[in-house]
């Protein structure tokens, strides 16, 4: 990147991150909030149980009678055809009938009185589709919490990982001016300023690496929320953190997972969706019972008056069709077959889930104190090897290797808190804790 290109990136940077600051932050709950009342994959989900709503009011209607209005206007002529030999008393055969007008108008009616249980699959279906659309949309507003929380503790971590790269430039620039003073004085070779020098300069491409990464997680906060990336951002990040649920053994949780989580739901809505299709095929090869009639007017004039009506019973008897029924019945077992295996992987794979995001848990909560331990212990030497540079009995690489390591350390503790609630996070999306 070219200097110039540099300077103007991170000024635009700068300029974001200054305008965030003069926001209200906002706090988990109000990201969470912000993205389930707009991020656009809950409204396809929720699009989706709307139209699995309609579906089992379409499946219910084959339940009612089916009425239909028409009417028409035809003018017309057709040629008579009369055997020959036939003979009118009085009057010659005519070899065209017309031209005449046909006006005509009326209802119609048609309802299956018995079907052998075809109606009641297809509902069947449809409210167990329905059910398993809920499901799903449970499913993704989970998902889009934990993307919302992940993109949260993600964001807090950048800052914390920028304010440590403002401390250790901050300290780095306190030595190099001791190395100045002490080289000043005769006590060190101008190489010393040399190499602290070097290091403040390094010091300063790690914060602009660290403010680089908080605009990257700021955009995808934003994503997560369900906004554009580069909307101006400020965010409240809480200041304590909770240990991990307690009382909770890993067979409660696997136990927890299968019950709640909204993905078996849905899983099992297909399986009985499924299954009520194969019902529905086989009560196709049945005969049906159909009532049917229609009243109405037919006439050569304008408000015709001669009526015309019928009413009756009808049965109808599949005898042959190719196959297409007897495929379609081994086609709906198939799909049965292939719903209730998908169900029992998603089972190992929530099995799964839980086992490994109850053993990151673990593991981030004891890196907690495994890090404090360590911010602690450097501080300290730092503090040490410090002082004995001051004196003469530490060289500059004494220096740097001990504030290396704090640095590291404290970069090691800011992410091991984030990462720990995190994992915290991902662990509730895994055993189906409600928000």
């Amino acid at each position: 990147m070219k200097p110039i290109l540099a300077v103007t990136f991170f000024a635009l940077g700068a300029a974001r991150l200054a305008a965030a600051d003069s926001l209200p932050p906002l706090s988990l709950d109000d990201c969470v909030a912000f993205a389930a009342a707009n991020h656009p994959a809950l409204n396809a989900a929720q699009a989706g149980v709307a139209a699995a709503s309609e579906a089992v009011g379409e499946a219910r209607a084959p339940y009612y009678p089916q009425v239909d209005f028409s009417a028409g206007y035809h003018r017309w002529q057709k040629r008579a055809f009369l055997p020959s030999g036939l003979t009118l008393p009085g009057h010659t055969i005519p070899e065209l009938i017309g031209p005449l007008d046909d006006w005509n108008g009326g209802l119609s009616s048609h309802v299956t009185l018995y079907d052998f249980g075809e109606r009641r699959a297809g509902l069947d279906a449809a409210r167990a589709r329905q059910a398993g659309a809920e499901a799903d949309t449970a499913a993704t507003r989970a998902d889009v919490r934990l993307s919302v929380q992940s993109a949260f503790y993600t964001l807090a971590a950048a800052q914390d990982l920028q304010a440590v790269a403002e401390k250790n430039l901050a300290r780095t620039e306190s030595h190099y001016r001791l190395a100045q003073a002490r080289r000043q004085a005769g006590a060190v070779p101008h190489a010393d300023e040399l190499r602290m020098q070097a290091e403040v300069a390094s010091a300063q491409l790690q914060l602009l690496n660290a403010q680089s990464r908080v605009r990257i997680a700021l955009g995808q906060l934003n994503t997560a929320m369900g906004r554009p990336a580069e909307t101006p951002l400020a965010i409240a990040a809480p200041t304590t953190v909770p240990p991990p649920p307690a009382g909770t053994d890993l067979a409660t949780a696997m136990q927890r997972a299968l019950a709640n989580r909204p993905e078996l739901k849905s899983g099992d809505k297909r399986t009985e969706a499924a299954r009520a299709a194969v019902t529905a095929a086989r009560a196709a090869r049945a005969p049906k019972l159909h009532a049917d009639g229609s009243f109405g007017w037919n006439d050569t004039v304008w408000m015709p008056e001669t009526r015309e009506w019928q009413a009756g019973l009808s049965v109808d008897l599949p005898i042959f069709d190719a196959g297409s029924r007897t495929s379609r019945i081994a086609r709906s077992k198939a799909e049965a077959a292939r719903e209730e295996a998908s169900l029992e992987n998603r089972r190992l794979q929530i099995r799964q889930e839980v086992w490994a995001a109850a053993s990151e848990l673990d593991r981030a909560w004891s890196s907690i104190a495994a890090n404090e331990t360590s911010v602690r212990a450097s501080d300290e030497s730092l503090r040490v090897e410090r002082e004995r540079y001051q004196t003469g009995a530490a060289v500059i690489t004494d220096l740097l290797d001990t504030q290396t390591a704090l640095a590291r350390a404290e970069a090691s503790l800011a992410e091991a808190r984030w990462n720990y609630l995190t994992a915290r996070a991902a662990f509730d999306r895994a055993v189906g804790a409600a928000p």
